[in-house]
């Protein structure tokens, strides 16, 4: 089994990037999971969202403790839920930074990927300079960087699932994808 977990903020679409990575494994005829966390519901507060994905029906409901990825919306969130520290052994975790690692409190052990997807999301219209909505450009460089679920499943997935500048979440997901390393 595949667990994933996300860390962000109220806003950023860390509920929708979950239940959308969901729905793409689905596509692909795995089994599912996804459901958030959710501590003071505001606009900014902190959020956690889980997804599972396997091949055979799942039957766990708790949340994830120990992760095979976390992707981290806002760095500024990797210490305060200790998001490293929840990875099983050779997990990775994804982080939304333009900045470099050794800004970041991380194990030199840790898989740690970096990527820009506020700039992504800037680029294309979602959100604002000061709250850029980066569920989409995130889910284009996790797919690229694990090759857990392909781009057209998550695509598929996008435009199924986010009916609010849909081409243009289709479009930071592609472009994350494509630059992603």
């Amino acid at each position: 089994m595949t667990e994933i977990v996300f860390y962000g903020r109220g806003g950023q679409g860390v509920v929708i990037a979950s239940r959308v990575l969901a729905a793409a494994a689905f596509k692909e005829g795995k089994s599912v999971q996804s459901f958030p966390f959710f501590g003071v519901e505001r606009r900014g507060a902190p959020v956690t969202a889980y997804t599972r994905i396997d091949n055979t029906k799942i039957r766990r409901r708790s949340p994830i403790k120990k992760s095979d990825y976390i992707i981290v919306f806002d760095p500024m969130l990797i210490e305060n839920a200790d998001a490293a520290g929840g990875l099983k052994e050779n997990g990775v975790i994804l982080i939304n930074s333009g900045s470099a690692r050794r800004n970041f409190p991380l194990s030199k052990k840790t898989n740690a990927f970096l990527f820009d997807a506020s700039a992504v999301a800037l680029r294309h219209g979602l959100g604002s300079k000061n709250s850029p909505i980066v569920n989409t450009p995130i889910l284009g460089a996790f797919v690229k960087i694990t090759k857990e679920i392909g781009i057209e499943a998550l695509i598929e997935a996008i435009r199924e699932n986010i009916s609010i500048r849909t081409e243009d979440n289709v479009n930071a997901a592609r472009e994350a994808y494509e630059k992603a390393k």
